[in-house]
């Protein structure tokens, strides 16, 4: 193991009345110390920023407005970031301040910005402390309580293992706040099998998260060859026992067929502005060929996109519609990929053979959308 993402939630950094947990918070700057100490990387994603400024301005609940929320962020980021960089200065270490934005992960020129300068900061030996960038982000759970920035990070920084501390022990069978029979899930090697169990959006009154986006979050991990594990972070001992190896809380082994980090990023990261729906034909030779979609297999296009955005793609249901998709004519999701046309474009040319593309089209690919630009659901 040479590299660690540590992610804590508001519950870790901060207690239900907003102060901060000194305690917590110097125990795992212990770790990352340890670690740094036997020639390991660690990065610190942590969320808490809201918790603080709510803490400092006195405001009895978490805002429900954006506004709100981006004013409390920038009163407690700072704050925040400063109790970080004591602690870890203490044991000799340098850290930075890296505040992102779910912008940063969906453009694909900013996420490589973005991970060179984290692997920058690595190569000088320096601890990212990262957060959101609450203050301008629109979307005050864009990130899941940074579940999912945490994923993110991990994927950019090609960790070996991802820690997302939460205040309960791990995934349980039923949210064991609420029921006493509730069985912690020790291990997780197939994500179809956790349909039967609860997996809750249940946070603390100063978070934004919940299990369910720690869930996705190790999903997103271990599809890159990640180890994830879900564990205690407020319990004394439960990170020193991960990071020692230890069975704590619920790990998420690595599976062996990785992504490679584009495809993870077009699944996860980029945003869909659109769907395109394709006959049975094409969609078979997608599914069981690995082929590119061509124009000639366009039944439909909806939405309202430019070339070198994603959709998704979904084969056209004639008969009636899908329950689980919210598109008329929509079967299930097939997949998703950069699109080579406009939206404008394709509504030209779909159904149409390549000879009568370049005929109307006369720069236009032969692909709609090529198979290396394309992630199968």
């Amino acid at each position: 193991m040479k590299r660690v993402v540590i992610k804590l939630g508001s519950s870790i950094v901060a207690d239900d009345d907003g102060e901060l947990r000194a305690d917590v918070l110097t125990r795992i700057c212990d770790a990352v110390a340890s670690l740094h100490g036997e020639g390991k990387e660690v990065v610190i994603v942590s969320s808490g920023a809201i918790a603080r400024g709510m803490r400092i301005m006195g405001l009895p609940a978490r805002p429900g407005a954006v506004q709100d929320l981006q004013a409390a962020s920038a009163v407690g980021q700072g704050k925040l970031y400063r109790a970080y960089d004591e602690l870890l200065r203490e044991r000799e270490l340098i850290s930075a301040q890296v505040l992102l934005t779910f912008m940063d992960m969906s453009a694909r020129t900013h996420y490589l910005n973005a991970r060179q300068t984290l692997r920058k900061l690595l190569d000088w030996r320096v601890v990212p402390v990262i957060n959101e960038n609450d203050t301008t982000t629109t979307d005050e759970i864009s990130f899941g309580d940074n579940d999912f920035l945490a994923a993110q990070v991990a994927i950019l920084t090609s960790a070996d293992l991802l820690v997302l501390l939460t205040d309960i022990d791990g995934l349980h069978t039923a949210d064991p706040r609420h029921d006493p029979e509730a069985r912690l899930v020790h291990e997780v090697t197939d994500f179809e099998r956790l349909d039967g169990i609860e997996v809750g959006h249940t946070t603390s009154p100063l978070g934004s998260g919940g299990m369910r986006s720690k869930v996705v979050a190790a999903d997103m991990a271990t599809a890159a060859g990640i180890r994830a594990v879900i564990c205690n972070g407020v319990r004394e001992g439960a990170l020193q026992a991960v990071l020692a190896g230890h069975t704590e809380g619920t790990n998420f082994p690595p599976r062996a067929a990785r992504h490679s980090s584009f495809k993870l990023w077009l699944r996860y990261a980029k945003p869909s502005h659109g769907t395109l729906l394709i006959d049975a034909g094409a969609a078979r030779a997608l599914r069981d060929d690995g082929t590119s979609l061509l124009p000639v297999g366009i039944v439909d296009v909806h939405g309202s996109f430019e070339a070198g955005d994603a959709v998704e793609i979904a084969e056209h249901a004639p008969v009636a519609p899908h329950p689980d998709r919210e598109l008329s004519g929509s079967g299930p999701l097939l997949g998703k990929g950069i699109c080579n046309y406009s939206a404008q474009e394709l509504r030209r040319v779909m159904g149409m053979q390549s000879k009568r593309v370049q005929e109307i089209l006369p720069r236009a690919t032969d692909e709609a959308v090529h198979r290396d630009y394309m992630v199968l659901a």
